[in-house]
C-alpha cells in the first residue's frame, strides 16, 4: 500500500462531567503476544543526540503526516463488525503526579497528550498526535502505528520523539525519544488498519536548556547535537583572528575560485612566509585551495607540514551540519560545488540522525590578484537535562478492552490541515478535542479497514494517533484509552470531514499493549 493517512481529533464547546469508574491490575506477561511485532527504534547512546535534533524552529516547521489521498466512504449502519473477543477489562491511570487539576467551566487537557515527532522516508520532518499510558517503568506512549512505521520500506521511521503537552513548539515537561516500537504483526505484514495501533517505550525526557557556543576541543568531546556555523568575514576580522588563534584556529580562508592559477613556492618562501602570507610578495601570495580527499592527501608536507590544513583531515575536521545542509551539500557535490566529504551516521534501524562534513584544502602560491574569501568557524552544542520519566511528569491515561460499543468517549489531538472544501479552521499547534458516541464505521478498503469504531467530529487531519478515551474526568486530566485516530473521514461527500475512526481495541491489543507495559529501556548514559 503506498497511500498513508493521518488521524485528527476535534474540539467542541463546554465540559461533560463523567464520574463512573473501572479499574484493573497491570501484571507481567509470561511470554511475548503472539501477534506481537517489536522493534527497537534508537540506542540510549544516541537519545541524546535525537532529543537535541528537534529544536523549538524544527517542531513549529514540521508538517503533518498526511495521506496521499483523502479517505471518503459511504456510512452503513452494518459497516463495522468490529466485536470482543473474550471478556472486557481495564487497567486504572495514573494522574498528574496525585494531583487534582481543580474544577473548571472549562474542559481541563490533559498534558499526557501531546505530538509524536520523526524523519519521513523521504527525511522530511514530520508529527502525528499520541499519549502517556500507564505502565509497570512510566515509559510508555500510545499512537497510530503509521505514526511510527513505514510499510513502505518495512522499517520504523528514525529520530522519533514524544512531546507532552506541546504547545507552539515548547516541550515544558521534556522530550522523550522512543527505543523501541510494539505493533500488531498484520499492520507490518498486512497494512492492514485494523491494527493501526502501536505502543512506543521511551527513554527518560530530556529537556533542552539552550545553545552554547563553545571551543573546537569543548565542541569534539561534546555527546549531544552539535553544529557549526562558516561566518564569511572580512579581511582584516581574518588577520585578528590569525593573530590570536593562529592558522589552527577558527579562521581561515580559502581562494575563490579553486580552478585559480597557481605558481611554484619561490625560492625564498621560508624567509618571506609572513610577508607572503599577508601581503604577497614579487607577484604571488601564499592562499588555500579547496579540493577533493585525493588531492588533499597527495599534498605534500613541506614547509613546516604547513603545505595543507590538518584541521580539516578526517580525524580532526568532520563538524555537524544540519539535514538541511547535509541535503544541500549533496546537491552542490553532484554540481561538483562542493569537493568535501559527507557522512551520516545511521540508528539501529538504518535511519540516518546526524549529518557531518570534511572539508579539505592545501596551501598554494597564487598570484597577488587572486580574490580570497575569509571565514571564521563557530561552534555550537544544544545543553541538555535529564527530565525524568514520562509517567513521573505527566501521568499516564488507563487502559481498557473489549468494551461495548456505542459508549462517549473524547479523543484528542492536534489537527492542522483544511476541509477538503477549503476551509482551514485548525493550525496544528494547539491541542483540540472532540466529544460522543461510538459507533459503526465505514469500511475503507484501501487500508483494510473494516472493524473500525467511528465518532462524529469535524477535525481535519492532523491528529493521527491522538487517544480516545472513555470516563474522562477533567478534574484529574484522565481516563481510559480506548482506541487512537487512525482515519479521518468525509462520510458523506459535502467536502467536509465528519468522523474520525479507530482501531477496536480487543484482547489482541490488550496483550500487545501489555507486553510493551513491562518494559523497561534502561538508563540514559551519564
Amino acid at each position: 500500500m503506498n497511500v498513508r493517512v493521518k488521524r485528527l481529533v476535534l474540539p467542541l464547546g463546554g465540559a461533560l462531567a463523567v464520574t463512573s469508574v473501572i479499574g484493573a491490575t497491570l501484571t507481567t506477561p509470561a511470554q511475548a503476544a503472539p501477534d506481537l511485532k517489536s522493534m527497537p527504534l534508537a540506542t540510549s547512546g544516541t537519545a541524546e543526540a535525537i532529543a537535541s535534533y528537534w529544536t523549538p524552529s524544527r517542531l513549529k516547521s514540521a508538517k503533518t503526516y498526511t495521506s496521499e489521498s483523502t479517505v471518503s466512504a459511504k456510512l452503513r449502519s452494518s459497516a463495522s463488525r468490529a466485536s470482543a473477543d473474550g471478556k472486557s477489562g481495564s487497567v486504572a491511570p495514573i494522574g498528574e503526579g496525585g494531583k487534582s487539576a481543580g474544577r473548571s467551566k472549562n474542559l481541563n487537557l490533559p498534558i499526557t497528550v501531546g505530538k509524536v515527532f520523526f524523519l519521513d522516508d523521504k527525511g522530511q520532518e514530520r508529527w502525528c498526535s499520541g499519549s502517556s499510558v500507564q505502565s509497570k517503568y512510566r515509559n510508555l506512549v500510545a499512537t497510530a502505528a503509521h505514526c511510527v512505521y513505514d510499510t513502505d520500506t518495512n522499517k520504523p521511521y528514525s529520530n522519533f520523539v514524544f512531546i507532552p503537552g506541546y504547545y507552539k513548539g515548547k516541550a515544558r515537561w521534556g522530550i522523550y525519544v522512543g527505543a523501541k516500537v510494539n505493533t500488531h504483526y498484520d499492520f507490518d505484514v498486512y497494512e492492514d488498519y485494523d491494527y493501526d495501533y502501536a505502543f512506543v517505550n521511551v527513554y527518560n525526557g530530556i529537556k533542552q536548556t539552550g545553545v552554547k557556543e563553545v571551543t573546537v576541543s569543548e565542541y569534539e568531546a561534546a555527546k549531544s547535537f552539535k553544529y557549526t556555523e562558516d561566518k564569511e568575514i572580512s579581511q582584516k576580522e581574518y588577520e585578528a583572528g590569525i593573530d590570536r588563534y593562529g592558522e589552527k584556529g577558527p579562521f581561515w580562508k580559502k581562494s575563490a575560485d579553486p580552478e585559480v592559477s597557481t605558481i611554484g613556492k619561490p625560492a625564498d618562501a621560508e624567509k618571506y612566509l609572513e610577508e607572503y602570507v599577508k601581503d604577497g610578495r614579487g607577484g604571488v601570495k601564499l592562499t588555500a585551495v579547496e579540493v577533493s580527499e585525493e588531492t588533499y592527501k597527495k599534498a605534500p608536507t613541506g614547509l613546516d607540514n604547513n603545505a595543507r590544513f590538518e584541521r580539516f583531515s578526517d580525524d580532526k575536521g568532520k563538524v555537524g551540519i544540519s539535514q538541511e545542509q547535509y541535503q544541500q551539500l549533496l546537491k552542490d557535490k553532484g554540481d561538483g560545488k562542493f569537493l568535501g566529504k559527507l557522512e551520516a551516521t545511521k540508528d539501529v534501524n538504518g535511519n540516518e540522525i546526524a549529518w557531518y562534513k570534511t572539508q579539505y584544502f592545501v596551501k598554494k602560491w597564487v598570484k597577488t590578484t587572486t580574490k580570497e574569501l575569509y571565514f571564521h568557524t563557530r561552534f555550537f552544542v544544544v545543553l541538555l537535562a535529564d527530565a525524568g520519566r514520562l509517567g513521573d511528569n505527566v501521568g499516564g491515561q488507563g487502559f481498557a478492552w473489549n468494551q461495548k460499543t456505542g459508549k462517549k468517549v473524547f479523543t484528542f489531538g492536534y489537527p492542522t490541515l483544511g476541509h477538503l472544501d477549503g476551509d482551514k479552521p485548525y493550525s496544528g499547534h494547539t491541542m483540540k478535542w472532540c466529544y460522543g458516541k461510538t459507533g459503526a464505521a465505514p469500511a475503507v478498503p484501501q487500508y483494510k479497514a473494516e472493524e473500525h469504531q467511528a465518532i462524529k467530529c469535524a477535525f481535519t487531519p492532523g491528529a493521527s494517533g491522538g487517544p480516545f478515551l472513555l470516563q474522562y474526568k477533567s478534574s484529574k486530566r484522565t481516563g481510559y484509552l480506548n482506541g487512537v485516530v487512525s482515519l479521518t473521514l468525509d462520510s458523506d461527500k459535502n467536502g467536509r470531514y465528519d468522523r474520525v475512526t479507530t482501531p477496536y481495541f480487543n484482547g489482541e491489543t490488550y496483550n500487545i499493549y501489555k507486553y510493551a507495559a513491562n518494559l523497561w529501556t534502561g538508563k540514559l548514559p551519564a
